[in-house]
């Protein structure tokens, strides 16, 4: 991967400061870190539902997150990040394939959550929302490949603070991460990251190994205080570009950009596929979901429909016997 200074960010492949990736590296603290801003990628996924808006901020805070634990990692294939739990939203899934392919979506007990709202669940969205269950963290680099999955309860007030607890606890990795998402004025959605880890030891280079441990925790401390400071308005704003919001935060940190890379929205649903699983159903079993003469079969990230009529349904079986 090639280096680039800060200030001629604009001049690398992806020379836009929305819907993208940022790597970058702080050399005097020896973290690595990425700032990720979304626009109409995240609106287009969330446009497709009719999600009532703390789901759909919910969701947009995962998928903001998704992208930018996906971008952390070197895989080919899909990285997924799920939550399971009792509260209102059941289950919220974002993925993101090696490519930069982004998708998600969401369940919800519509009453639940009406009922829920009737407390503050601003400050802590996550127990009020999600309640008891858990977050995983998946890569599946396809067949032939052992699938890595890692899952942690649902511990924090905030889906950034589950992901911060999920390192701690799983990983051992420090990690600092801001995430926010929301409406702009014009009644799009955005959304927004960034996150710091400290870099392996055989990553750091002989600084880092030279180091006292008085002076990493010092260099911890000081690019946390520094990260905190980031507000919504910088990490979300499409006219603000991000080597400026990191140059801000990071100048004293010596920080160093990487290429960037866009992100898109795209589902990975097909006619073939849904074909592929109604055939490794009972032929018994599809006939029973008709309605109207028809089976029609909606996907759940993108909420295309493929419908299917008797004729077809006969191709895909055979005659009836």
């Amino acid at each position: 991967m090639t280096t680039a200074a800060v200030s001629t960010l604009e001049s690398s492949p992806v020379a836009r400061d929305i819907d993208v990736v940022q790597p970058f590296q702080l050399d005097r603290s020896n973290l690595r870190g990425r700032m990720v801003r979304l626009g109409p990628v995240l609106d287009e996924i969330l446009s497709r539902h009719a999600y009532p808006g703390p789901v759909a901020q919910m969701l947009a805070e995962t998928i903001t997150l998704a992208t930018t634990l996906a971008a952390a990692l070197k895989y080919e294939g899909v990285f997924t990040l799920q939550t399971k739990g009792d509260g209102p939203i059941k289950l919220m899934v974002a993925d993101v394939t090696s490519a930069g392919a982004v998708r998600g979506y969401a369940q919800f007990d519509e009453d639940a959550l009406k009922a829920a709202l009737t407390a503050d669940v601003e400050a802590a969205p996550v127990p009020a929302l999600l309640g008891k269950g858990y977050l995983a963290f998946t890569v599946d680099q396809g067949e032939h490949t052992q699938r890595y999955q890692g899952i942690v309860g649902l511990d924090g007030a905030r889906m950034d603070d589950c992901v911060r607890h999920y390192f701690t606890q799983s990983e051992q990795l420090a990690t600092g991460i801001v995430v926010h998402a929301g409406l702009s004025d014009g009644g799009a959605w955005g959304g927004g990251a960034i996150m710091l880890q400290a870099l392996p030891d055989e990553d750091a280079g002989s600084v880092a190994s030279d180091a006292k441990p008085s002076d990493l925790e010092d260099d911890w401390r000081r690019a946390m205080a520094l990260l905190s400071t980031v507000t919504p308005d910088e990490v979300l704003d499409p006219a603000l570009p991000v080597n400026d919001v990191l140059y801000r935060l990071f100048h004293e940190e010596e920080v160093r950009a990487y290429d960037p890379h866009g992100l898109n929205a795209q589902c990975r649903c097909s006619r073939e596929r849904v074909v592929t699983v109604l055939r490794s159903l009972p032929r018994e079993e599809v006939a029973e979901l008709k309605v109207d003469g028809a089976v029609d079969v909606a996907c759940e990230f993108c909420s295309t429909h493929y419908r299917f009529d008797d004729a077809e349904i006969e191709a895909i079986y055979g005659p009836a016997s």
